[in-house]
């Protein structure tokens, strides 16, 4: 598997750097943004494979990052991390493409195993569309992506 770019939202500097550093033992490389502002700069300047997001942080919360991303980047696989999500919260973080939600404390290789999935779902997906429109089938192609980009 190539490297995967993960890029990981919270506002919570401790936890978001230990966060990293568990991650950083199973040979992956994450990147770090604190804000929702930041996670949105840092994701115009590189498209991230998998973003894992805290929806409760101040200024542009978690739910408004993932809408914003998912519109742009619909290929970007988001997992919601968040320490105070409700049931509610979690059924708007999927109509919105969430790929997973998880309550935090969660699992370190739980999360691991989550962000490698969603990279296999995101290359995958891909993949397909891209045989199809290579057959000369590109409705077929442009449904998949579709299908891919809502997280189905």
């Amino acid at each position: 598997m190539k490297e995967i770019k993960i890029l990981l939202v919270d506002d919570e500097e401790e936890f978001v750097k230990t966060l990293a550093d568990r991650i950083q033992m199973r040979e992956l490389n994450p990147d770090i943004a604190l804000n929702g502002e930041q996670a949105l700069k840092l994701v115009q300047d590189e498209i991230p494979d998998v973003i894992v997001l805290d929806l409760r942080m101040p200024g542009i919360d978690g739910m408004e990052v993932l809408r914003r991303v998912k519109k742009a980047y619909p290929q970007v696989q988001v997992i919601i991390l968040t320490g105070h999500g409700s049931e509610k919260d979690e059924k708007e973080a999927r109509r919105l493409g969430a790929f997973e939600y998880f309550q935090k404390p969660v699992d370190i290789n739980k999360l691991v195993e989550a962000i490698k999935k969603a990279y296999r779902s995101k290359i995958e997906g891909t993949m397909v569309a891209g045989a199809f429109a290579e057959a000369g089938e590109h409705e077929m192609a442009r449904e998949l992506l579709q299908d891919t980009k809502k997280g189905g």
